[in-house]
């Protein structure tokens, strides 16, 4: 029997995090997005994600383990709460790298207290180079 692959997780409120999504359909790699409202949700499909997560991150009773494996996440900051939450939610689900993606001077070691692997502090919308981390 054939293993089933780990899901890229992405939650992607950001120029930055759509830019990523685009590049992650031009290059044909499987992925979901994480979101945490019917908009979001509803803005992702138009970027054409087939695969969307939709979670109320206000009820820890919610957080329910997908059914698929669950492997690398990345986050892209929009807000210090939501991203905070995210990372609470997602630290459950993988022991996979989390990597949040952020413009803001956020103290980088409150998301890495709450399990990210990785903060990269960017200025720009380009994050293509992440791509190499898959």
């Amino acid at each position: 029997m054939e293993k089933q692959q780990d899901t890229i997780l992405i939650s992607a409120p950001t120029k930055a995090g759509e830019a990523f999504i685009r590049q992650l359909l031009l290059s044909e790699i499987p992925f979901a997005v994480l979101v945490n409202n019917r908009a979001e949700g509803e803005r992702a499909s138009r970027l054409g994600c087939k695969d969307v997560i939709l979670i109320d991150t206000r009820d820890e009773q919610t957080w329910v383990l997908p059914e698929r494996p669950i492997g690398k996440v990345f986050l892209f900051e929009n807000s210090l709460n939501l991203c905070c939450r995210y990372l609470r939610i997602c630290r459950t689900w993988t022991s996979a790298s989390i990597y949040v993606v952020t413009h803001s001077g956020n103290p980088r070691l409150i998301y890495r207290g709450l399990g990210a692997d990785v903060v990269l502090h960017t200025n720009h919308d380009r994050v293509d180079f992440l791509i190499a981390a898959l």
